[in-house]
């Protein structure tokens, strides 16, 4: 590996650290910038800037990336790496051990094709470095503008991406799929024939949460008894903490929405993020009374975010999750036999 590729690696890892330890999305994206420039730099001018000590003309660069940068040429590990690396190693939540094993991969995440901050290619090598076989990508639908949702076009290109993703050497199976709306009807927001084609569904509620309790279940309902659907994501659509605020759950009847899910053998997912932790302790230990099948997932939206899945796996543990019922911990020809047989409508 040449000393160019050591220091855009490096920018890369630095990334990653601050993504996993929910540092800001600014500092993070400095890193990730500076990546980009370097990378795109001839190899000779980084070498001349650098010594002349003018990289931090360069757009995305400043006086941190361009140490960092200074220092892996010289053959070093940057000062803020080793620091990072040396306080961010332990794991991001404790307890769930066993369940973490045996996770094959992570059934929600986003790239930069919707509201995600990197690449396709970047969260599939993330993935994989995790130790994970698969990863569904699973951008948002059209109808959630604000996240740059997959209008139908957009979607029918990126199912090409990432079938020429699959095709390279990769160490981990992308798969195709969707974080879809569900509609204010429970009618999900993509067309039945795109959805068809796809590996992995996730059907969310992002819109009008705080309707009635009757209301949002036979919403609920309505999209778990479509057989499009393979998971029911982040059911209450609380927010916890974080820069958006907090939320509280929507309301609706646990038992009949999770009765839905055990009859249709739709996954309730177990929504890894700090700032969601979704569904509370409380409802995920009658989703597992209910007898239903679950996913740990990170919904995450950039690299270092997939290493969230501890957090999932904790909570798993805590209320008596089954890990012969967790869906992502199955083998990737069962995994995708389960969800064809739901698009099928066994």
């Amino acid at each position: 590996m040449t000393s160019q590729a050591h220091a855009v690696d490096a920018l890369r890892r630095i990334a990653y650290l601050l993504e996993r330890a929910q540092e800001p999305t600014y500092r993070v994206r400095a890193f990730r910038s500076a990546a980009a420039t370097v990378e795109a730099l001839d190899a000779d001018e980084l070498r001349a800037r650098v010594d002349a000590g003018t990289l931090t003309e360069l757009r995305g660069i400043g006086k941190v990336t361009a140490l960092a940068v200074a220092e892996s040429l010289s053959g070093e590990t940057p000062v803020y790496l080793r620091r990072l690396e040396a306080t961010g190693g332990a794991p991001v939540a404790e307890g769930g051990a066993d369940i973490r094993a045996a996770l094959r991969g992570d059934l929600h995440s986003h790239s930069d094709w919707s509201d995600g901050g990197s690449p396709i290619a970047e969260m599939a090598d993330a993935a994989a470095a995790l130790g994970h076989e698969y990863l569904a990508l699973t951008d948002h639908s059209p109808r959630l503008t604000v996240a740059n949702g997959l209008s139908a076009e957009r979607l029918e290109k990126q199912l090409g991406l990432v079938e020429e993703l699959n095709h390279r050497d990769n160490a981990v199976r992308v798969l195709t799929g969707i974080e879809v709306d569900i509609n204010e009807d429970g009618t999900l927001d993509q067309s039945g024939h795109l959805l068809s084609r796809l590996d992995v569904v996730v059907a969310s509620v992002h819109s009008k949460l705080r309707m009635s309790s009757d209301d949002m279940t036979r919403r609920m309902v309505t999209a778990i008894a479509d057989p499009h659907t393979d998971v029911l994501g982040h059911c209450t659509g609380r927010l916890i903490t974080g820069s958006r605020g907090t939320r509280p759950p929507s309301e609706f009847d646990p038992e009949i929405v999770f009765a839905a899910c055990a009859r249709f053998g739709v996954a309730v997912e177990i929504n890894a993020r700090p700032e969601r932790l979704d569904p509370p302790k409380r409802l995920l230990r009658l989703a597992v009374e209910a007898g239903c099948l679950f996913s740990i997932d990170t919904d995450a939206h950039a690299p270092g975010q997939l290493d969230w899945q501890a957090y999932g796996c904790e909570r798993a543990a805590a209320c008596g999750v089954p890990i012969e019922r967790i869906v992502n911990t199955w083998a990737l020809d069962d995994l995708l036999t389960w969800a064809r047989h739901r698009t099928a409508g066994g």
